[in-house]
C-alpha cells in the first residue's frame, strides 16, 4: 500500500490556527477565552471570525490582493455576526506577516502600501465598532477623512505612523514588529505547548501597558493593570484572581491579544509546536 503524501500546512492555515489558539487559551486576564464570554461578544464569534477570514489569508499568501483590499475583505467577511469587532487589530498584524512570510518581510511589505490601501483601510475601519480616541481629528466615520487621505497622498503605512503614538498595534508596523517578535521569542523560551500561550500573554501584560485599556479608561489604568500582571508573575496574586478582577471591572487588554495572535503565528511559522 503506497504512503499518502500530506501537504504542509500553509500560511493561511497557520494564521487561522494562531487566531484559534489565542482565543481558546485558558485564563488570559480580562479577555474572552474558553472560560468566559462577554455579554455581547462570545467565544463563538471569535471562532467564526477565524474561519471566515481563511479565503482572504489565502489570497494574501498568493500575492493576489493588496493589504488594503485584504483588510477591507477580511472585515467585511467577518462582519456577518452580531458579536462586534473581534479581530480587526489581528488582521492589521497578520496580513503583512502572511505577505512577508514573517516579521522581517512584513516590516518591508508595510512600507510599500499605497494611498488606495489607506482608503480601503479607513473604509474597513468604518465597518467595525473599534474604539478610537475621541480627540482624533482623522475620524473614521467622517467622509472628509477619506478625502484628506487622497488629497494629502497618505499611505496606509503613514496612517499607522500617525496612530503609533497611541496604538501599540499600529506601532508594530513602524518598529519592525518588535512586540510580535518578543511574543514569538517568549513562546520558544517557554517551550512547546498550549499552556505557554497564557504565560506569554501574561508576560507581555507585565511589560507593556495595553493601549486599548488606555483608550477605554486612561493611561493610569493601563499602567496599573501592567503592575498587577507583574505581581501575578512574582507570585503575589493568583492568575484566577487577576482574571476575575479584570472581568469584573470590564478591563480587557485587547491590543495585547492581537499581538499575541501575531506572535503565535510567527512562532508557528518558525517551528514552535502546539500541544494541549
Amino acid at each position: 500500500m503506497s504512503q499518502q503524501t500530506v501537504e504542509p500546512v500553509n500560511l493561511a492555515e497557520l494564521a487561522q490556527f494562531a487566531m484559534l489558539l489565542e482565543v481558546t487559551a485558558k485564563q488570559k486576564p480580562g479577555n474572552i477565552d474558553r472560560c468566559h464570554d462577554y455579554d455581547d461578544t462570545h467565544l463563538a464569534h471569535f471562532l467564526a471570525s477565524a474561519v471566515l477570514a481563511g479565503p482572504v489569508f489565502s489570497r494574501v499568501a498568493e500575492g493576489s490582493i493588496s493589504l488594503g483590499e485584504a483588510m477591507y475583505d477580511a472585515v467585511a467577511r467577518t462582519n456577518i455576526h452580531n458579536g462586534g469587532n473581534t479581530h480587526f487589530g489581528a488582521f492589521i498584524l497578520l496580513l503583512p506577516l502572511i505577505a512577508g512570510r514573517g516579521t522581517a518581510g512584513a516590516a518591508e511589505v508595510v512600507k510599500k502600501t499605497t494611498i488606495e490601501d489607506a482608503v480601503l483601510f479607513y473604509k474597513a475601519f468604518g465597518l467595525t465598532q473599534v474604539r478610537v480616541r475621541s480627540e482624533d481629528p482623522m475620524d473614521v466615520n467622517d467622509p472628509s477623512s477619506i478625502q484628506r487621505l487622497i488629497d494629502e497622498k497618505i499611505t496606509m503605512y503613514q496612517v499607522m505612523e500617525y496612530s503609533a503614538l497611541h496604538d501599540m498595534v499600529a506601532r508594530e508596523w513602524t518598529n519592525g514588529f518588535l512586540l510580535t517578535r518578543r511574543a514569538a521569542n517568549l513562546l520558544f523560551e517557554l517551550g512547546d505547548g498550549e499552556k505557554n500561550i497564557t504565560k506569554m500573554f501574561l508576560s507581555l501584560m507585565a511589560e507593556c501597558p495595553d493601549t486599548f485599556i488606555a483608550k477605554k479608561f486612561d493611561q493610569a489604568t493601563a499602567e496599573a493593570v501592567m503592575q498587577k500582571a507583574a505581581a501575578v508573575l512574582a507570585g503575589n496574586e493568583t492568575l484566577a484572581e487577576f482574571d476575575e478582577e479584570c472581568i469584573r471591572d470590564g478591563i480587557n487588554p485587547g491590543s495585547l491579544a492581537d499581538i499575541c495572535i501575531a506572535g503565535i503565528f510567527t512562532a508557528l511559522l518558525e517551528g514552535w509546536k502546539w500541544d494541549c
